[in-house]
């Protein structure tokens, strides 16, 4: 995961839709009904690992922070913390040996428990199950020309680039200077591929991500049992 320097922040701009109404309603009456489906069996796992985490980080449970939504509106994410305040300078990315992720943080990341909450931005129209990641404030709201149709569809739970990076963490780590890799090479390919992601937008697509997404994650938690 990549938590970018902030940047000055870009007035928003209007963000014309390339979906028709009928498929924004499709996309946003599915992700309702699935995301309040999932809130009954996942609320009581929420709650106890918000409870692990506030005692394993000594902080909130639940971590909250301010990202860049549909139309360039921002609005605060919320996953489970992972991550303790360590003494000096904070960086900009987190690598797979980040000494602030905790041994109990880094098997809910691993397993994907820490992004669980993001039911209830879904719920409240935050967020997406598929789409573009929510970025901080001053990156994806400064985008410019065609670059900024990221910002015409709610961003995602996963995505094409999440996918393409699932292993971004372990990447960076294998480089000399992380921030500059992330922003020169990361950060490009994933606008690159979040912007054909909202041009050739489709439900079958969306259904396919979600596909590549959990089964992945489900053989990795049978390996971690």
């Amino acid at each position: 995961m990549v938590i970018h320097e902030r940047r000055p922040v870009v007035v928003a701009r209007p963000v014309p839709s390339l979906l028709a109404p009928w498929q924004r309603t499709l996309k946003r009456s599915f992700d309702l009904i699935l995301a309040l489906t999932l809130l009954v069996p996942t609320l009581p796992v929420i709650l106890a690992a918000a409870l692990a985490a506030s005692r394993d980080t000594g902080a909130s449970g639940f971590f909250l922070q301010e990202r860049v939504g549909l139309g360039g509106r921002l609005f605060r994410v919320i996953k489970i913390r992972t991550m303790r305040p360590v003494p000096g300078p904070a960086s900009t990315v987190t690598t797979r040996n980040d000494p602030r992720v905790t041994r109990l943080g880094r098997l809910m990341r691993r397993t994907k428990v820490d992004e669980l909450p993001q039911l209830f931005n879904v719920v409240l129209g935050q967020m997406s199950f598929v789409g573009p990641r929510p970025d901080v404030p001053g990156y994806a709201d400064a985008l410019l020309g065609e670059d900024r149709l990221i910002l015409a569809v709610r961003p995602g739970i996963t995505g094409p680039a999440t996918l393409q990076y699932r292993d971004e963490e372990t990447l960076l780590a294998g480089v000399d200077d992380p921030e500059r890799y992330n922003r020169e090479v990361i950060f490009p390919d994933k606008i690159r591929l979040n912007r054909d992601y909202v041009k050739y937008w489709s439900f079958a697509r969306d259904l396919g991500y979600l596909w590549q997404t959990v089964f992945p994650v489900l053989r990795h938690g049978r390996r971690d049992t």
